[in-house]
């Protein structure tokens, strides 16, 4: 069950112990960045101030924003000859932000990476296709050190190019594959006109996703198209990438590694912590990185923590699956809407497919949204069509509390993206 069971059994007070030790070595090189020098000196605080875990909260917060200013390489703890490797994100505002890695960083990503993919059943023998982009991008080198420090036979398939994936699925014997959960809807369509059945014609049991948010419902559709187990995952380049946080088999939840991160959930808008169970934003602080550790980090990411111990011997703690990011939020005529409560909605109607798209207009100073989603199947019969739009526009109204106009439309006629779905679009802001 366990890859490293001394980390992955802790019982909490030893893994708050763990926890602080390695923050108040962490503290140190924090001094060597003048950026956190800086921060500490503002708040009048010295690293021997910090006692308890609780006395993080006392710290500064890092932003996305503070990546940027200090591009390239002013937030570096290390030398720059010990750095052994970077990867980059661009921004909407054109300056990247960059992650600096050291051989150790890296030894410790592939340990979390392995560690979450033998958590869910993969072992040596098992062939590993990643249709994750790589070069900058961290999805394709974290998983594909993950999977061959478990020994795996991997398939870097990169991004894109749907017919070869299958070819390689259907060639390799492909038994695990790790795919947005966007594109794996897609090489199922692919899958259909090429026809091929992915539980006759595959050997694939086991998908991991995650990158972009989801419903559970989109999850179990994903399952039952191409007849495997799929499992959650959760990571993010300023944090290394992959391997921050994953579901057990047990699946109420993703264990999120405590020996490398500690973790806050906080109000948005107050920067407060919320109590566990209630949903705010994930902060998270490095306790395990030499080349770049980031002091409580706004991820913007909107999550919460479960309650409870989970069945499976790990107390880490559990976050419930993404429900979309801070910045993602939607406003329209004064009320806060998330992309993920429409998908919630479209995902319970087994007349429609996985493809949707959210179009936000302003007509005469009024904002108005245009939901447009794919039938699974072509019908001419315009009693039903109405009932339908009808039905889902009232659960949409429930939902969101406000009605948007929704458009069914025939399976495929969506544009299509080998990356991330594009789920929205905010015509408003073309037209200031």
């Amino acid at each position: 069950m366990y890859l490293h069971p001394e980390l992955e059994t802790l019982s909490r007070s030893r893994l708050e112990k763990l926890q602080m030790e390695r923050l108040q070595q962490t503290l140190a090189r924090y001094m060597r960045i003048p950026f956190y020098k800086q921060r500490f000196a503002a708040c009048g605080l010295r690293p021997e101030d910090i006692r308890t875990l609780d006395d993080v909260r006392k710290l500064p917060f890092t932003t996305k924003q503070d990546l940027r200013d200090n591009y390239p390489f002013g937030l570096s703890a290390v030398p720059l000859e010990e750095v052994v490797r970077l990867h980059s994100s661009s921004g909407t505002t054109g300056t990247p932000t960059v992650i600096l890695h050291t051989q150790h960083d890296l030894d410790e990503w592939a340990n979390a990476v392995a560690r979450c993919l033998y958590m869910v059943g993969l072992r040596k023998g098992d062939i590993f296709q990643n249709s994750s982009g790589y070069g900058m991008f961290t999805g394709g080198l974290g998983f594909q050190y993950g999977a061959e420090r478990l020994g795996m036979l991997t398939v870097p398939a990169a991004a894109g190019n749907t017919k070869r994936q299958i070819k390689f699925i259907t060639d390799f014997g492909t038994t695990a594959l790790h795919a947005i959960p966007s594109y794996a809807g897609r090489l199922y369509e692919v899958m259909e006109e090429m026809g091929i059945d992915p539980r006759r014609d595959t050997r694939l049991r086991t998908l991991i996703i995650g990158a972009e948010p989801h419903s559970d419902e989109q999850r179990r559709r994903i399952e039952q198209m191409l007849g495997v187990k799929a499992y959650n995952s959760f990571g993010m380049s300023e944090m290394c990438g992959p391997g921050v946080a994953f579901e057990c088999p047990e699946q109420n939840g993703l264990h999120i590694w405590e020996d490398y991160y500690i973790v806050e959930i906080v109000d948005p808008q107050t920067l407060e912590l919320v109590p566990d169970g209630e949903v705010g934003e994930l902060v998270l602080t490095t306790i395990n990185r030499e080349a770049m550790p980031l002091l409580r980090y706004r991820t913007r990411d909107l999550t919460r923590i479960l309650p409870g111990e989970c069945p499976c011997g790990r107390h880490h703690k559990r976050l419930d699956r993404m429900k979309g990011r801070s910045d993602d939020m939607m406003i329209l005529k004064g009320v806060n809407i998330f992309p993920i409560q429409i998908e919630n909605i479209l995902m319970q109607f087994r007349e429609l497919g996985t493809d949707y798209l959210i179009t936000l207009t302003n007509l005469e100073a009024n904002d108005e949204m245009t939901v447009e989603v794919e039938l699974n199947e072509f019908t001419d019969d315009y009693g039903f069509l109405q009932r339908l739009t009808k039905e889902i526009t009232r659960q949409l109204k429930d939902e969101i509390l406000i009605t948007p106009r929704v458009k069914l439309v025939p399976k495929g006629s969506l544009p299509k993206q080998e990356g991330k779905a594009v789920r929205v679009k905010d015509l408003r802001k073309t037209l200031i």
